[in-house]
C-alpha cells in the first residue's frame, strides 16, 4: 500500500522532514518512490519556508490510491490539497491527568443536574395545560343553558331592558379604574 509520510532528516534535536510517496513496508527514512515536499518544524507557522509541497504530484498520487498519514493529512489539509482531517487537536491531552478527571467530574455533574430541570419544566406546562382545556369545556356547557334562557325570556322583553343598563353601568366603572 502506498502512503504519503514524512521522512525524518537533520541533526540530532533539528529535525527536518521530507513529505514522500513510499510503500508502507518500508522503514521511515528508507527507501521511497518520490519526494514530494518538505516540513520544517522549527519554523513559526506564519513564514512560507515551514512547508514546500508539490500540490500536482500530490494530487496525482492521491489519485493513484495513496493514503496519507495522520500528519501529512493535516498539513496537506492547511493546504488546501484534500480537506481537513476530522480528528484535530484533543485540549485535553495538554492538562494533567489529574485536573482531567477533576474537569470531568464537574462536567458530569452538572449534566446530571440539567435533565432534571429540564423534566421538571416540562411537566409544569402540561398540568397547565389541562387546566385551561377545562374552563373550555365548562364554558361550553353554559352557553347552551343560556341559549334555553334567551328563547324564554323572548315573549319579556321588560327582563332584557333592565339587564341592559346595568352591562353599561359596568362599562362606565372599567375606564375609571384604568384612569387611576
Amino acid at each position: 500500500m502506498l502512503k504519503l509520510r514524512l521522512s525524518r532528516g537533520g541533526t540530532k534535536k533539528r529535525p527536518v522532514y521530507k513529505v514522500v510517496v513510499a510503500d508502507s513496508r518500508f522503514a521511515r527514512d528508507g527507501r521511497f518512490i518520490e519526494k514530494v515536499g518538505f516540513f520544517n518544524p522549527l519554523l513559526p507557522k506564519e513564514k512560507k519556508e515551514r512547508i514546500g509541497l508539490e500540490a500536482e504530484r500530490i494530487k496525482y498520487w492521491l489519485g493513484q490510491g495513496a493514503q496519507p498519514t495522520t500528519r501529512v493529512a493535516r498539513i496537506l489539509g492547511e493546504n488546501e490539497l484534500m480537506p481537513m482531517p476530522a480528528n484535530g487537536n484533543n485540549p485535553q491531552k495538554a492538562i494533567p491527568k489529574k485536573d482531567r478527571k477533576k474537569e470531568e467530574g464537574s462536567k458530569e455533574a452538572k449534566k446530571e443536574e440539567a435533565p432534571k430541570t429540564e423534566a421538571k419544566k416540562e411537566e409544569a406546562p402540561k398540568t397547565e395545560a389541562k387546566k385551561e382545556e377545562a374552563p373550555k369545556t365548562e364554558a361550553k356547557k353554559e352557553e347552551a343553558p343560556k341559549k334555553e334562557a334567551k328563547k324564554q325570556e323572548a315573549p319579556k322583553k321588560e327582563a332584557k331592558k333592565e339587564e341592559a343598563p346595568k352591562t353599561e353601568a359596568k362599562k362606565e366603572e372599567a375606564p375609571k379604574e384604568e384612569k387611576k
